[in-house]
């Protein structure tokens, strides 16, 4: 198979084609530095990471980030969002949309979480392996393989891939992946074609590179760090 600047590309177990190197590099180069997610300053606190993660769920980051602050404004401990009246943790959220469902799930994981553990913390799961720790956090209400995926690179610095929209839509984009396929799908193909010790960098950087050049609608092809690889998809 090849590229659209006529490179050949092996392909994953047959099927899937191994991502170029150099199409990596390209994005982190363009955004180191530069890029940033909601989830950064949470990093290393694994905890946070998944309140603020499920909160990001179908809004704006910019939403979601006015949501947490609020949320730890209101209940400066997760013991009292866990005994808090669902309906001031729906208020307290209410930024970031969809707040009687996150407000349910947030207390039900938490809840979860300190019933599991023994107090309010996942720390528990460092010593899993990855796999394990994945499959513990998908058990929690509310979340989904992107949060748990989340969850594991900013909180424990796993080396898994998260996929969110504008990685979605990047990577169909660029050919990597069929139009049709779903988000939890590519993040199962994308987790086998990105080298491990590339993958939090990629991650922030194809984030920053969706929300100011690959946009959903009029993307500034002209301004692209990667547009020697993509096929131009209207995807």
């Amino acid at each position: 198979m090849k590229d659209s600047r006529g490179k050949s590309r092996q392909t994953v177990a047959g099927k899937w084609p191994a991502l170029d190197i150099e199409l990596i590099d390209a994005i982190i180069s363009a955004y180191r530095g530069r890029g940033q997610t909601l989830l950064a300053p949470h990093r290393g606190n694994p905890v946070d990471v998944l309140v603020a993660t499920i909160l990001s769920q179908a809004t704006s980051d910019v939403q979601s980030e006015k949501a947490f602050r609020s949320l730890k404004q209101a209940f400066p401990t997760w013991e009292e969002v866990i005994l808090a009246d669902p309906q001031d943790i729906e208020a307290a959220i209410s930024k970031a949309g969809l707040g009687r469902e996150k407000a349910r799930n947030l207390q039900a994981a938490l809840k979860r979480v300190r019933d599991d553990m023994g107090r309010i913390d996942l720390q528990k799961l460092a010593g899993l392996d990855p796999g394990e720790a994945m499959e513990y956090l998908l058990s929690l209400p509310g979340v989904g393989p992107k949060t748990a995926a989340c969850t594991l690179l900013f909180g424990f610095d796993v080396p898994v891939f998260p996929v969110d929209t504008h990685i979605l839509r990047i990577a169909k984009r660029l050919g990597i992946i069929p139009p049709a396929m779903s988000a939890k799908k590519a993040q199962v193909i994308l987790n086998e074609m990105i080298p491990p010790d590339r993958m939090l960098e990629f991650h922030v950087g194809l984030i920053e590179h969706g929300r100011k050049v690959c946009k959903k609608r009029k993307p500034h092809c002209d301004n692209c760090a990667i547009s020697n690889w993509c096929a131009r998809r209207e995807v």
